[in-house]
């Protein structure tokens, strides 16, 4: 009987979706930069719209793209300390073009091979957004990519009630919505308020704002931010431009905890011994590699960990490899993954 592992949703799906492209370039220059720059691109959007935050580094020989010369990463921490590649962009020099026999004309009419570029995201960036911000209480989205920014909630027992908070609220979903914030008003009289407000922390909505008649008394509404759960009473009056600063500061706060988990799980290690112990914990671990295949082959195998990238955030100094005590020219990231 063959057993074959099965594939992890959002991660690596018999079927998903790509977002790639591949340029062609008459000088070595032209592709290098082409690939320097969208690694770039896909960490500036994977950062300030996922609020993933990322290290930008080149992988080793074994672990670049088949074919590539290089092959630059962005390599993101998830909650269990464990590394997920969400984004990959390659230099393929010459190697594709003399193998497609893919030229261009030059100025002086000859032909020539390109020098090309490829680069590419995939739905695996949906699974890194689950994975790095969710909770208990179900998803945690970034403000900038929820379908639903905010949600708000009537809260009447009688239907003449429910006439009046719906017509107190209609301006400021209008309001909200002329700034750009995408609002879901739920009055389905189906449900109970505490089935609505499970439903919509599940679904990760970052903003919810409970209105009743009570509080139409008092001039007051319910404000509850997803990401750390917390409830206050606000006055109606200026309750829009609250909210809209609201959704910029849960935008950066998962951003920040996220990096702060992340900063607090990146270890400096000399040690194998201790290396091989410590990684069973998750993390990523700054290690010096002499760049032997088989150095990072031994780590591999021993530890279920493999070199993720050269960083380029942290300062490179020489030193020597902590398994086969040979030199070193730079730490590299090692960590398991997915």
């Amino acid at each position: 009987m063959r057993w074959e592992m099965r594939t992890r949703p959002f991660l690596r799906t018999s079927e998903f979706l790509w977002q790639e492209g591949h340029t062609a370039h008459a000088t070595r220059e032209e592709a290098e930069q082409d690939a320097q720059k969208m690694v770039k691109v896909y960490a500036k959007f994977v950062e300030e719209f996922m609020a993933v935050p990322v290290l930008q580094g080149v992988k080793s020989e074994t672990e670049r793209f088949a074919g590539a010369l290089d092959t630059y990463t962005i390599e993101a921490m998830m909650q269990d300390g464990k590394a997920l590649q969400s984004g990959t962009s390659h230099f393929l020099g010459q190697n594709f073009s003399k193998a497609f026999d893919v030229t261009y004309l030059n100025k002086e009419n000859k032909p020539e091979y390109v020098w090309a570029a490829s680069w590419g995201v995939s739905t695996r960036l949906i699974g890194a957004l689950i994975m790095t911000h969710s909770d208990d209480n179900g998803l945690v989205l970034p403000p900038k990519l929820a379908p639903i920014q905010v949600v708000i909630i009537p809260i009447a027992t009688k239907p003449e009630q429910m006439e009046i908070v719906n017509k107190e609220v209609q301006p400021i979903i209008e309001q909200l919505r002329e700034k750009g914030i995408s609002v879901k008003f739920d009055d389905a009289d189906n449900k109970r308020p505490g089935f609505k407000f499970a439903d919509y922390e599940l679904k990760g909505v970052p903003v919810r704002l409970v209105l009743g008649a009570r509080d139409l008394e008092n001039g007051t509404i319910e404000v509850m931010r997803r990401d750390t759960l917390e409830k206050e009473t606000r006055p109606l009056e200026g309750i829009v431009e609250y909210v809209e600063q609201l959704l910029g500061d849960i935008q950066k706060n998962i951003f920040e905890k996220a990096r702060k988990y992340r900063d607090e799980h990146v270890y400096e290690c000399d040690n194998y011994e201790e290396f091989k112990e410590r990684i069973k914990d998750g993390g990523f671990f700054l290690c010096h590699w002499d760049g032997t295949a088989e150095t990072e082959a031994q780590i591999k195998e021993e530890t279920q960990a493999t070199i993720r990238c050269v960083p380029f955030a942290y300062e490179q100094t020489p030193g020597v490899d902590m398994v086969s005590g040979k030199p070193s020219k730079a730490r590299v990231i090692i960590a398991r993954s997915y």
